[in-house]
C-alpha cells in the first residue's frame, strides 16, 4: 500500500506488490511523480528487499512502529499510509539509524556467527547429556569436556574402546596428574544406541566448527579496512578481536549518526529508561535497544570484571555489593560503550585508570577509625570541652531511627542504639562501647535509606 500527498488533503493511494519487478515499477511510478522523500514502517525483515531497492533513487525513513501509534480504533493500512505520509510532510518523523550496505553485510556475518556459536553451545551440552546418560563422569574429574583430553576420550568412545584405563591415558599435560580419578569417571554403561547419539552429535559439532570457522574468515576480509581500529580497541580489558568486530557491525566507525555517547547509550539499550509521573519514576530498566550490541557487551564486562587492577573491575565490583551483579554488568558494558565512541571519535588511544581510581577520588573512604583508648583520648584531646546530651534526646533519635526502618525486632533496635554510642564515642563522650563491624553500618546506612 503506497499513498502519495499532493497537498495536505489530497494525495493518489495506490496498490503493489512485493516481487523484484513490483517493486522496481513502484520505484519508477514514484520518481514520475516526482517523489523524493519516502517514509517506511519497520515491520520485522519485510522492509528490507523494499529499502534495498528504493535507497539507491529516494531519501528513505525507516521508521519505528512505535513512534506512528494513532488514535485507537481506525486501524486500516490505507488509514497507516495516508497517517504515515502526512507525518512525513509535516516533518514529525525521526528515521532510524540504518547503516551503509557494507555494514550492514557485516552485521549479517556476525549475527550468524553469534547465532551458530550458540548452537554449538548447545550441541556440546547435548553431548554431554548423553554421557551422562551412560554414566560417565567426564565432567566431575576435568574442567573443559570439550578440550584436547576431553576430544580424544570421546571420539575413542564413539569409536568402541570401553577400557576405562587406556581411555584414562590419552589425558595431556595436567590432566595426566588425575588419571585415578578418570579411570574410575569413564567406567560407565554405553551402549550402542549411547554411541550412535554421540556419533550424530559430533558429526553435528564438527560441521558448526567449520562454518564458524569460514565465517571468521569472511569477517577478517571485511574489517580488514579497520584493522588499525581494532588493534586499539583489543587494549580494552575484555575486549577481543570479536567484540571489536561486533561493535565496528553493530554501531560501525563512523560516529556522526550520534552526537554524543548518551544518544549512542541510549539507541543500545544500556542505559536506563526515562518514565516518570507525577514527580515519581516509573520504570528505571534498560530498554530493549539492539540485543545483538548488548549481550556482547554484557560477556566483554563479565571478561573485564576479571581483570586485576583496572578501572573497569574496579567498577564492577564497587557496584556489585548493592546494586547486584547483573545491574553491576550493564554499567560496565555502558562505560565500554562510551570508550568505544570516544575512541572512534577523536582517533585516541585507550589510557586505563588504574585499579586504584576510586580510592583517589575519593580518599576519605580508605581512612579506618578504630576504637582504641588512645584514639579515642586523642579525639577527645583534640576536641572542645562539651556539655553531655540529654538522655532523652539519645532515646528520642533511637526512637525515629527505629521507625524509619520499620522493624520491631529487638536486633534492629540494638544495632541503631548501638550506633547512636558510636557517633557519642567518636564525639568524646563514651569509651566502653566497641566500634560495630562495617557490615552492621552498612545495614544502618541502608535501613535508614
Amino acid at each position: 500500500m503506497v499513498v502519495v500527498l499532493a497537498s495536505m488533503w489530497h494525495g493518489e493511494t495506490r496498490h503493489w506488490g512485493t516481487m523484484t519487478q513490483d517493486l522496481m515499477a513502484l520505484a519508477d511510478w514514484l520518481a514520475a511523480v516526482g517523489v523524493t522523500d519516502v517514509a517506511m514502517e519497520s515491520t520485522g525483515v519485510f522492509w528490507k528487499p523494499i529499502f534495498n531497492i528504493l535507497e539507491s533513487r529516494f531519501t528513505v525513513l525507516l521508521v519505528n512502529a512505535r513512534h506512528l501509534k494513532q488514535v485507537p480504533g481506525r486501524k486500516s493500512d490505507i488509514r497507516d499510509c495516508q497517517w504515515i505520509a502526512q507525518l512525513l510532510q509535516c516533518g514529525l518523523l525521526k528515521g532510524s539509524f540504518i547503516p551503509p550496505r557494507p555494514q550492514r553485510e557485516l552485521r549479517d556475518l556476525t549475527r550468524h556467527r553469534t547465532q551458530l556459536v550458540e548452537e554449538k553451545t548447545r550441541t556440546i551440552n547435548r553431548i554431554q547429556k548423553v554421557l551422562e546418560d551412560a554414566n560417565i563422569k567426564l565432567a566431575s574429574v576435568a574442567t573443559d569436556v570439550m578440550g584436547v583430553s576431553g576430544r580424544a576420550m570421546i571420539q575413542r568412545l564413539i569409536e568402541g574402546e570401553t577400557d576405562p584405563h587406556k581411555l584414562a591415558d590419552l589425558a595431556q599435560k595436567q590432566l595426566r596428574g588425575k588419571i585415578p580419578e578418570l579411570e574410575r569417571a569413564l567406567e560407565g554403561k554405553l551402549t550402542n544406541h549411547h554411541r550412535f547419539l554421540l556419533k550424530m552429535l559430533w558429526k553435528q559439532l564438527t560441521q558448526q566448527e567449520e562454518l564458524i570457522g569460514d565465517l571468521d574468515v569472511k569477517i577478517e576480509e571485511h574489517t580488514r579496512p579497520f584493522a588499525r581500529e581494532i588493534e586499539r580497541l583489543d587494549v580494552i580489558p575484555g575486549v577481543d578481536h570479536r567484540v571489536a568486530e561486533v561493535l565496528l557491525a553493530e554501531v560501525g566507525a563512523d560516529m556522526k549518526p550520534f552526537p554524543s555517547d548518551q544518544h549512542l547509550s541510549s539507541w543500545a539499550g544500556m542505559c536506563p529508561s526515562n518514565e516518570e509521573s507525577a514527580g515519581k519514576r516509573i520504570r528505571r530498566r534498560i530498554t530493549p535497544g539492539n540485543r545483538w550490541l548488548k549481550k556482547t557487551l554484557a560477556q566483554a564486562a563479565w571478561a573485564a570484571s576479571h581483570t586485576k587492577n583496572t578501572y573497569l573491575a574496579s567498577q564492577y565490583h564497587r557496584l556489585a555489593g548493592h546494586p547486584g551483579k547483573k545491574r553491576a554488568l550493564i554499567a560496565v558494558g555502558h562505560s565500554m560503550l562510551v570508550i568505544f565512541y570516544h575512541m572512534m571519535r577523536s582517533g585516541a588511544s585507550y589510557a586505563d585508570l588504574g585499579g586504584d581510581f576510586f580510592d583517589r577520588l575519593e580518599p576519605q573512604g580508605l581512612t579506618r577509625i578504630t576504637s582504641s583508648a588512645s584514639n579515642v583520648s586523642a579525639i577527645r584531646s583534640r576536641s572542645k570541652p562539651r556539655l553531655l546530651p540529654d538522655p532523652k534526646r539519645i532515646f528520642g533519635a533511637a526512637l525515629v531511627l527505629v521507625s524509619a526502618t520499620k522493624s520491631t525486632r529487638p536486633r534492629g533496635a540494638g544495632i541503631i542504639m548501638k550506633s547512636i554510642k558510636v557517633s557519642l564515642e567518636l564525639d568524646g563522650y563514651a569509651t566502653t562501647y566497641p566500634i560495630p563491624p562495617a557490615s552492621l553500618r552498612r545495614s544502618v546506612v541502608r535501613r535508614r535509606r
